[in-house]
């Protein structure tokens, strides 16, 4: 095997072309192997697989500077870059995180997780180079669907007036994660058709030298095309048409399957199931499609990540003109839904929790000052085993203190429809719901909660001493406590379901002083900013003791959710240990 005497990209420099292509054989069975096993992005690393050995075999690394987009497509680069045994040793599959890392190698020079972000990150490097007097390559990697974020088209604009060295390469697969959606593509598809020549083209206009390679994964061609801009003294962009999914015919036909994948993927992509069970994904879908055929002015809206909100390709289809993928593109997202709501139709925006930090200046400023009735669902918030680049943890200290948004979140099936209901039928308010990451809960009784009345919390047992009040995700950790107070040590505590992110329920906060000495709030999210510190800003002045259970504020990587808990205090058992000190100190 050639890949167990590849240690540093200097070792690549040392082989033939056809060493390189049996290489790129080697690493993509790797790749296959072990991504099936520990799951991962499969579809993005096998398409970039030539290009990264091309890079590493021309430009020099780490003295030459390589930022990924996203990085979702990092682990070649990772295999030649002394990390290698992540790939090759299944003991080590989790060792390294699956985006670049600076703490791993001296050959990533960011924590990239989020996408349109190489090219101005890399303007960076290079106008600093520029002003120290340095010489070396900076290149950029991006994808054609990372041209559909601001920052991207923001970075290309700054990046074209260098006037020095700067390489970027777009890895055109005709695909984001789902398909493409935007005018920009048009131009790509024109390059793409009449390979490179046409005079309409998207990047010269701008500013920069163009080079196209038709085979973006024939290695010879790759060679040929990085060694002409290397050294080159302007800004100059490689169009590159890959495949995504190169070299997998699982993952070449079902290229959006396969951009992201569960373990065992291979093995069980092709099984339907017809009985699936019922989720909050499923009763999202069934819902919106059910009110699209009622009412045309309904429109569905994702930046680019369908699959993640349970948007499947039957659902985009049935949708039709009610469903519009914006492409990578959160800003845009917000304005269009607001711009849609002001005009008299009903936008429900389906977005990640660790995306919708991407555009807090228009759900700022062009959705909640000027009041636009949209609905927004944040998908995936919590806390969790993620990598750094998407925790759940930080969407409701940030959505939770704009100013005219109802951020609502849900405990169960009843609550959830009846949140979307009311939302899509109200006119007063830009309205968020923090879909529960959590199993489908359902308590088969259908909510008839007034949402109209702003902050109203709903009492589940009036009890005395302690109250417990658990918000979403978290109510069910607080039932849990009551249920073992009661049992074992005979407390009969009050339990809370706040409903509201957004607000306080100032008459139920005041009623509990009568009869508690200690009130606990539970949030799946970061505690900093977030919904009990404005419970324990209400009793502040009185005698009331308050405990606020979370998350801390801190960026973990792959921290398994069992050790947070632990680290939080977030066990019914450290919960319960911590109450009944500062109950007994109360009585005493």
């Amino acid at each position: 095997m050639i890949l167990e005497n590849i240690n540093t990209p200097q070792d690549l420099k040392k082989l033939s072309i056809d060493n390189l292509n049996q290489l790129a054989d080697e690493m993509r069975e790797c790749i296959i192997k072990k991504v099936n096993t520990t799951g991962g992005h499969m579809g993005p690393n096998l398409g970039i697989l030539e290009t990264t050995i091309a890079m590493h075999y021309v430009f020099n690394s780490p003295i030459d500077k390589i930022i990924f987009d996203v990085s979702h497509q990092c682990y070649p680069h990772k295999i030649l870059t002394g990390r290698k045994d992540g790939f090759t040793t299944p003991e080590n599959y989790l060792k390294y995180t699956g985006y670049t890392a600076p703490q791993e190698s001296e050959h990533d020079l960011f924590t990239i997780g989020h996408t349109s972000t190489s090219i101005s990150l890399a303007t960076g490097i290079a106008k600093a180079r520029d002003i120290k007097g340095e010489k070396y390559n900076v290149i950029a990697l991006i994808g054609d669907g990372s041209l559909t974020g601001g920052e991207a088209l923001e970075g290309l604009n700054n990046s074209a007036v260098l006037n020095s060295n700067f390489i970027i390469i777009v890895n055109d697969n005709d695909m984001s994660i789902a398909e493409n959606q935007g005018g920009i593509y048009k131009n790509l598809r024109q390059l793409r058709e009449t390979k490179g020549q046409t005079q309409n083209n998207f990047f010269t206009t701008m500013g920069f030298e163009y080079y196209y390679v038709e085979n973006g994964n024939n290695m010879n061609d790759l060679i040929e095309a990085f060694s002409a801009v290397k050294d080159t003294n302007k800004p100059t962009i490689v169009h590159i048409n890959t495949l995504k999914g190169h070299g997998l015919q699982a993952a070449e036909e079902n290229k959006e399957i396969f951009h992201w994948v569960s373990p065992n993927i291979l093995e069980t992509y092709k099984q339907q199931n017809t009985n699936k069970p019922e989720t909050f994904d499923s009763i999202t879908t069934d819902f919106i499609l059910k009110k699209a055929k009622k009412d045309k002015t309904l429109v569905a809206i994702t930046p680019a990540t369908p699959g993640a909100c349970g948007f499947n390709k039957n659902f985009r289809e049935e949708l039709g003109t009610q469903y519009v993928d914006v492409g990578i593109a959160e800003e845009h997202a917000i304005a269009f839904a607001s711009g849609l709501a002001k005009n008299g139709a009903k936008p429900i925006l389906a977005i990640l929790s660790s995306f919708v930090q991407r555009t807090y200046d228009q759900i700022s400023q062009d959705l909640c000052l000027n009041k636009s009735p949209i609905t927004m669902l944040i998908y995936w918030g919590g806390l969790s085993g993620a990598d750094c680049t998407h925790l759940g943890s930080f969407d409701m200290a940030m959505l939770g203190n704009i100013p005219n948004l109802v951020y609502l979140a849900p405990t169960n099936k009843e609550e959830y429809l009846a949140m979307l209901e009311w939302s899509l039928e109200q006119t007063e308010h830009p309205v968020a719901i923090r879909v529960p990451f959590i199993p489908l809960v359902s308590s088969g009784i259908e909510d008839s909660t007034n949402y109209s009345e702003l902050n109203k919390y709903q009492l589940n047992n009036d009890g005395e001493k302690i109250a417990l009040i658990g918000l979403g995700n978290f109510y069910h950790k607080a039932s849990r406590i009551q249920k073992i107070l009661k049992t074992e040590y005979n407390i009969n505590a009050s339990l809370i379901n706040p409903k509201f992110i957004t607000g306080i329920d100032e008459e139920l906060l005041t009623k509990l002083k009568e009869k508690h000495k200690l009130i606990i709030t539970l949030e799946d999210g970061c505690l900093n900013g977030g919904f009990g510190e404005k419970i324990s800003r209400f009793y502040g002045n009185s005698e009331i003791k308050v405990l606020n259970y979370g998350g801390l504020k801190e960026f973990t990587d792959r921290v398994n959710i069992q050790e947070l808990n632990q680290r939080y205090r977030l066990t019914p058992e450290l919960i319960i240990s911590d109450a009944m000190k500062i109950l007994h100190s109360t009585e005493k």
